[in-house]
């Protein structure tokens, strides 16, 4: 099992990997899309984070079995990814890509529920599972690196063919039957509702708070770093970009040591640290011309930290507060929180 849902892992995150970064370069570059219309663009995964607990809540919890959904919005988002190159003004572009992180984003939630529900010990198991999506990520970034450049469409048709296959993959995961089954279940229920009833938990609430503030800034890191660089004519910057990965690939293996000896509190606030050491870093290598290729780097492989010890130990935390019954619709709700509404 723990097997399965590595490679689930790898090729999910390969998916996300060969376009994002790359997306900004090809839209300001390619498609000579304003900045304003870049970040518009970026914010379609957002718009798919908060469409994703409408689609978990009212068909995955209720109807399919998970491994069956997730086959479904793999193939289904490959097909839209084949059709994104052909959508060359903002006007058709940001619909498209609007429709395909609807279908993306549920398989996030989904895969972290899948995952938790059959792992015998989540708290060691999943950093290791997810540590897969790091080099998932690597291999996305160096794969389209190898064969075009970060202004090509061509991203866009690998990472279609990788999310069929993602899909396809999926039906070998381990049966998942829906949880919200029988005619005693609510619409609140269906819709994932009964997830907010964690937030009357005062240290839920402000974990939930803390998430939201921090991934308000988040994106400016995501949408411009690789518009940034490419402004700064890094060479193989796609390249350059995965030691981010690298350094996650290292703090999922520390994960557990951090959070047996420090617990959640202390781990997540290190994160949270960690993303402000981050944009400091950033800023400042505006204008510090000598030590600038020094401070994107520490910006670069401060990743794991932030990454893990932020949003892995909190998924573990948002596990460890709800029952079998709401798993689903309380990692969605965390989906909506972190990618969604921040």
């Amino acid at each position: 099992i723990r097997f399965r849902l590595s490679v689930f892992m790898f090729l999910q995150y390969f998916i996300w990997g060969a376009w994002y970064v790359s997306m900004g370069p090809y839209l300001a570059v390619t498609l000579k899309f304003e900045g304003a219309q870049i970040g518009l663009a970026y914010g379609a995964f957002a718009w798919g984070a908060i469409i994703s607990p409408f689609i978990v809540g009212l068909i995955a919890d209720r109807y399919f079995a998970s491994e069956k959904l997730l086959a479904v919005l793999g193939i289904l988002g490959g097909i839209v990814m084949f059709l994104i190159p052909s959508c060359t003004t903002f006007g058709t572009f940001f619909p498209m890509l609007i429709l395909y992180c609807a279908l993306y984003v549920p398989t996030l939630a989904l895969g972290n529920s899948l995952s938790l529900h059959h792992l015998a010990n989540p708290k060691v198991d999943f950093p290791r599972v997810k540590m897969l999506s790091a080099v998932g990520w690597i291999a996305g970034l160096f794969g389209l690196g190898f064969i075009a450049s970060a202004e090509s469409p061509t991203q866009f048709y690998l990472a279609g063919a990788a999310s069929i296959a993602f899909g396809l993959f999926s039906l070998s995961l381990p049966h998942t039957p829906p949880k919200k089954t029988g005619a005693n279940v609510s619409l609140g229920e269906i819709l994932g509702l009964d997830a907010l009833a964690l937030l009357k938990k005062p240290s839920f609430a402000i974990f939930i708070l803390c998430m939201f503030l921090i991934c308000i800034p988040l994106y400016f890191y995501f949408v411009n770093l690789g518009v940034y660089l490419t402004q700064l004519k890094w060479t193989s910057m796609l390249e350059k970009t995965s030691l981010a990965q690298v350094s996650d690939v290292i703090f999922f293996l520390l994960l557990p040591f951090f959070l047996r000896r420090f617990g959640y509190k202390v781990t997540i606030f290190m994160g949270i640290l960690c993303w402000v050491a981050r944009y400091f870093a950033l800023g400042f290598s505006v204008d510090a011309a000598g030590a600038q290729t020094a401070l994107i780097f520490t910006a670069i492989l401060l990743h794991g930290a932030c990454y893990d010890f932020l949003f892995i130990a909190g998924q573990l935390y948002v596990d460890e507060q709800c029952n079998e019954r709401i798993r689903g619709a309380a990692q969605g709700f965390i989906a909506f929180i972190l990618w969604g509404v921040g």
